[in-house]
């Protein structure tokens, strides 16, 4: 099946000598339509709507409007599908779109007869179609049209850059027009796998790699599409029937009888923002390859970066982070070139090969002075080196099978003959410098600084152990490596010995996989056994080298003579081997079957190839073996083939949580490989060869134990199987990348998951032993679940529980489920708690951090087993993101006089367990996760950067700007104010201050008819007043950075009478200052604390509010929050 562009090549040289007419409006329109057939299906339903969604809904999320510029819409623009939410935000539309018959089709679709039709309904002004192309010229006469300073927000060439050569020029051009904020761009869509715009740099890409097209078996509809994807028409009547026969010779069918005809046509995704030119500057600080680097992945050899730089020290290194986080673009690392994603086009590159040192460096051990080596690699340094000069110093490393590979594959796993004896490649990292996203160089674990070229600047991170443990297994995704620390390993010999043997059908394969299954299974660790699976001039073979581990200074006495047990075994089952050596670390890399026993050998560089893996179990399964000879049966060139790469011993030992590489319990580590030769890159045959990959490597999924994520990228297929890679891992890795690369800086590592949202809803249950809390909290969680929402139960002393059974050996599980057990080590358990916090002051704060993101993301997570006092208070800033409160459970049967005082911040007391019902989980539902909330918290623009740098500035006022948005957040304050108090409580008065609070507390007022005690600025009111001193609020302080500004505030002595509720309305709680100051007002006046009812609209708790309350003494006051926002 070829794709569309080598349809259009083929198309063209058979017209190469004909004469050729442009197409009309008309015939062009003719072709255009037969790429929008099949709805739902086509590459815009797929691909194109998809990111334009997600680029506008990323936009829209810090703006309340967005001005659009589109190029080369054709008859309707793709804007029209977007979900109707996003279209309402549409204010501004203008497009350049010159042919006729388009042109009129798009004005009659924007200015549809019947309003209610309108694709964008909130439009400032009408829509401006221009019937002119867009030009790279910036002096064109058709920019009058747009009115020479109109600026956009989001310009789009969809499909429309096929005639804009050279292409850079044109993007320039929409740079001039774009507004230079966060979050415009640039967004183009082009059919193909490659577009180069000579030197820019995207900020973002995507991929639709699987992408087709179909058509009509039908000689009209054939002439139609030949025409538009060769861009002319010919009057030859034999070329439009060998036009004909090519589109019909070239396309795929589902069968023989089949009248549709399909062709590959792959899609991509390229965005540009304002910095797209800003490579220069960077090319300014750091030197770049004059030269094509040799580079051996098929698929990044034929990529275009926007530029290859060659840092040669620690500080240039930094120097590309910082640039690409300032501009917010992203970055690419060549180590061993091995990765399909070391170059990406249009992304710059960094070449690592100047950092290529390895130094044994010698060390005392404190505790008996005895001596050990670490080996230091530079992040530029491959397998092969670093092996050779560590066997010199008698050392070895556990750096897989491959002489040329880099820093990559370290970082993410590293699987080789001693992995069984030593552990995977990751495992004996002991340290590392890096550079984060940031542009922070970061030393973790062992690092002696001799060798290196650090600048002073270099630190260590609170969290380094988190980062080690991160580095170790998904590296890649955590920073550019700098240096590498390696544990010293004695240095090993081999004895390899290999089989080939032709396989003469099923039964016949099956047998000898099971044979060679339960063999492997019985093997010590310092014995291996790869199987390989290929074909030889059409006869499938199957290939097995047995690895034996001899000690260095004892191999002098062995030879291949010597017959071990294995040996033995083998030979019995498969006939005498065709080779044996004895090789040592260095010289093991030529035995590989690949590289010599197959095909005549694949490592000549004569070939191309491309790799995935999964990790297999039971080997021996007949259902197993029957899919790997299947693949065999459909490998798309002769050279494919498959390797198996044993596992187990001690790579089993370690933990899946010990490392970031979590895929531990496997038997097999089976390569899937595709190979083509190396002229034949960009082909039928490449493509159809990594197809063949992926397919099998989907049908093992469901038997596998994971997928390796070292060879992965962004491309969509890869991003499936990395769903599968670091087993129980990537909820923590994707936290830890979050705050390493917050900007996604390194954006082509192996994709993980975005940072997982901490639950909507945390509710800490809380009470005196033995009231029933864990039972309230399953009540809870099963009935939310049963509503639909996804809610778990999770106890903070389970975490403490499992800390005392390690040290004591106590038994860990009794202590979670045997009563009687729990209760005889209570007081130890405490004892051992309270000393491990003396020790580590920050212990509570880390294990709620730990609850709160040990298991998969839930709307609600409940939380037992706390005894923190004023939990909310102390906890809320470490979950902005997160509405946080307290239920304290009681038993009247209990008196709780000398349980610690709960939080009444968030408080319902609940009567007898026995009785708990699901009123208290219907009132959760209710009051917490109300749909509305959602919908008034996305009326809420954030503005970057204002009213300083670094501070995003959420407009909460703005929301009385929204249709219905005042009313909206009125209604769900009356909500809250009904269901957290008693129906029939008296209410005395509405208390706000100026000036924000007088709106909401205004029209609250209004709908519940209370009076409204307004709190001022000294001398706004009439006396007698109660006054206080109030320092600045968050924002105010942020306008006025390095002073403190303090005011003082006043209340009338007169406005609250009456002994009922006093509601305390504002818009926001962050600081806490505005509140405090009206609380002491309130305590002026003399209104009890348990008469206080505090509702804001929004609150930020990173900055502390409710701690400052508590350390205030207003700690029991009621406060409430409609929206909880993580930043401000």
């Amino acid at each position: 099946m070829a794709t569309l562009e080598q349809l259009k090549s083929a198309l063209r040289d058979a017209a190469a000598f004909s004469s050729k007419e442009a197409l009309t409006d008309r015939q062009y329109s003719d072709g255009f339509e037969l790429f929008l057939q099949d709805p739902g299906l086509s590459n815009y339903d797929t691909f194109v709507v998809p990111q334009l969604s997600k680029s506008i809904s990323d936009f829209t999320k810090t703006k309340h409007s967005i001005s659009i510029l589109e190029i080369g819409p054709g008859p309707k623009t793709m804007l029209g599908q977007l979900p109707v939410a996003l279209r309402r935000k549409i204010k501004t539309y203008v497009a350049f779109e010159p042919n006729n018959i388009f042109a009129g089709k798009l004005e009659e679709y924007l200015r549809p007869k019947q309003e209610e039709d309108t694709p964008f309904p909130y439009m400032a002004s009408k829509p401006i179609i221009i019937r002119l192309p867009f030009t790279a010229d910036r002096d064109n006469p058709s920019e009058s049209a747009v009115h020479g300073d109109k600026k956009f927000d989001i310009i789009i060439f969809c499909h429309s850059m096929y005639g804009m050569k050279p292409r850079r020029p044109f993007i320039e051009k929409a740079v001039d027009t774009l507004f230079k904020r966060e979050g415009s761009s640039i967004i183009v869509f082009h059919r193909g796998e490659n577009l180069s715009f000579d030197g820019l740099a995207c900020c973002d890409t995507a991929s639709c790699p699987t992408g087709r097209l179909c058509i009509s078996d039908e000689d009209e509809e054939i002439d139609d599409f030949a025409a538009f994807i060769a861009g002319f028409t010919v009057q030859d009547y034999a070329i439009q029937q060998q036009w004909r026969n090519i589109c019909r010779n070239l396309s795929h069918r589902k069968d023989a009888d089949s009248r549709i005809l399909t062709f590959s046509s792959p899609e991509i995704m390229i965005a540009f923002n304002a910095s797209a030119a800003a490579v220069p500057e960077l090319v300014s600080k750091v030197s770049s390859l004059n030269e094509n680097r040799p580079i051996k992945n098929p698929e990044a050899r034929h990529s275009h970066p926007a530029v290859i730089l060659s840092p040669t020290d620690p500080v240039q290194v930094q120097e590309c982070l910082k640039w690409a986080s300032k501009h917010n673009l992203t970055l690419t690392v060549i180590g061993g070139s091995h990765s399909g994603q070391c170059i990406a086009n249009n992304v710059v590159a960094i070449d690592m090969s100047a950092f290529s040192q390895t130094n044994i460096v010698r060390c005392h051990q404190d505790s008996s002075n005895a001596t050990k080596s670490l080996i230091v690699a530079g992040a530029g340094c491959r397998a092969g080196e670093i092996i050779r000069i560590a066997k010199e110093a008698g050392l070895a490393v556990p750096l897989g099978a491959r002489p040329s590979v880099g820093a990559g594959l370290w970082l993410q796993g590293g699987i080789g003959h001693l992995s069984r004896l030593y552990g995977l490649t990751c495992d004996a990292i002991a340290g590392a410098v890096l550079v984060e996203g940031s542009g922070q160089i970061l030393c973790v674990g062992e690092v002696p600084h001799k060798h290196m070229d650090l600048p002073p600047e270099a630190i260590r991170r609170e969290d380094e152990k988190e980062l080690l443990w991160a580095i170790r297994g998904a590296g890649t995704n955590m920073g550019v490596l700098l240096y590498l620390v390696f544990k010293e390993y004695e240095a090993r010999s081999f004895l390899v010995r290999n089989w080939t043997l032709s396989v003469s059908g099923e039964l016949d394969l099956q047998s000898r996989m099971m044979q060679l299954s339960k063999t492997a299974k019985c093997l010590s660790r310092n014995a291996s056994m790869d199987i390989y699976m290929f074909c030889d001039s059409e006869q499938l073979k199957l290939g097995v080298s047995s690895y034996e581990v001899v000690c260095a200074r004892h191999s002098a006495g062995v030879t291949v003579q010597h017959a071990s047990s294995l040996t033995i075994t083998l030979r019995e089952m498969l006939g005498r081997e065709d080779s044996a050596a004895i090789a040592d670390a260095v010289e093991l890399f030529e035995t590989e079957m690949y590289i010599s026993g197959m095909h005549g050998g694949h490592g000549g560089g004569k070939t191309s190839s491309f790799k995935r893996c999964v990790f297999l179990r039971n080997l021996e399964s007949a259902k197993i073996i029957d899919m790997l000879s299947a693949a065999m049966n459909a490998r798309p060139t002769p050279m494919c083939y498959l390797h198996l790469l044993q596992g187990g011993g001690a790579i089993a030992d370690t933990q899946p949580d010990a490392t970031a590489c979590g895929c531990r319990d496997w038997d097999y580590a089976c390569v899937i490989t595709g190979v083509w030769q190396r002229d034949e890159d960009g082909t039928n045959t490449a493509r159809a060869a990594t197809q063949w990959v992926y397919e099998t490597v989907t049908q093992l999924l469901p038997m596998s134990n994971g997928v390796y994520g070292a060879d992965l990228g962004p491309d969509p297929r890869d991003v499936i199987l990395a769903a599968h890679a670091f087993g129980p891992n990537r909820q923590r890795l994707a936290r830890l990348k979050h705050a390493s690369d917050p900007h996604s800086v390194l954006a082509y590592a192996c994709p993980l998951p975005k940072a997982p949202p901490t639950p909507k809803l945390i509710v800490l249950v809380t009470g005196i032993h033995g009231v029933g809390k864990d039972y309230c909290a399953e009540v809870w969680s099963a009935y939310l679940n049963r509503e639909g929402h996804h809610a778990r139960v999770s106890s903070i002393s389970d975490f403490t529980k499992r800390e005392y059974a390690e040290a004591t050996g106590a038994d860990f599980n009794m202590l979670l489920d045997n009563r009687s057990y729990k209760e005889e080590h209570r007081q130890a358990l405490t004892a051992f708690f309270q000393q491990q916090v003396r020790d580590r002051p920050s212990l509570p704060e880390e294990i709620f951090m730990q609850v709160v993101h040990s298991r998969n993301p839930s709307d609600v997570l409940f939380i037992t087993g706390m005894r923190d006092e004023s939990p909310v208070a102390t906890f809320s800033h470490l979950v902005p993101h997160s509405k946080l409160l307290e239920i304290l459970v009681t038993n009247d049967t209990v008196n709780t006089s000398n349980h610690h005082t709960p939080d009444h911040t968030h408080l319902n007391i609940i009567g007898l367990p026995k009785e708990t019902t699901e009123q208290e989980a219907k009132s959760l539902r209710i009051l917490y996760l109300d749909p509305r909330l959602q919908q008034v918290s996305d009326m809420v623009r954030i503005i970057p950067d204002f009213p300083q740098p670094g501070v995003d500035f959420h407009d909460i006022l703005g929301l009385t700007q929204q249709p219905r948005g005042l009313l909206q957040c009125t209604r769900l304050i009356i909500d809250r104010l009904c269901m957290a108090n008693k129906p029939n409580a008296k209410k005395s008065a509405i208390v706000c201050c100026e000036s924000s609070g007088f709106v909401f507390g205004s029209a609250l007022a209004i709908q519940i008819n209370l009076p409204l005690v307004l709190v001022r600025e000294a001398g706004k009111l009439p006396p007698p007043v109660f006054s206080v001193m109030k320092q600045a609020s968050y924002i105010s302080s942020s306008k006025n950075s390095g002073t403190v500004e303090r005011k003082v505030y006043e209340m009338s002595m007169n406005a609250i009478t009456g002994n009922g509720l006093v509601i305390v309305v504002d818009d926001v709680l962050s600081s806490g200052e505005t509140l405090l100051a009206m609380l002491q007002l309130l305590q002026e006046a003399e209104v009890p604390i348990e008469k206080i009812f505090v509702i804001v609209v929004a609150e930020f708790p990173v900055h502390g509010a409710r701690k400052r309350l508590q350390d205030r003494g207003f700690g029991d006051v009621k406060i409430h929050s409609l929206l909880v926002f993580g930043c401000s």
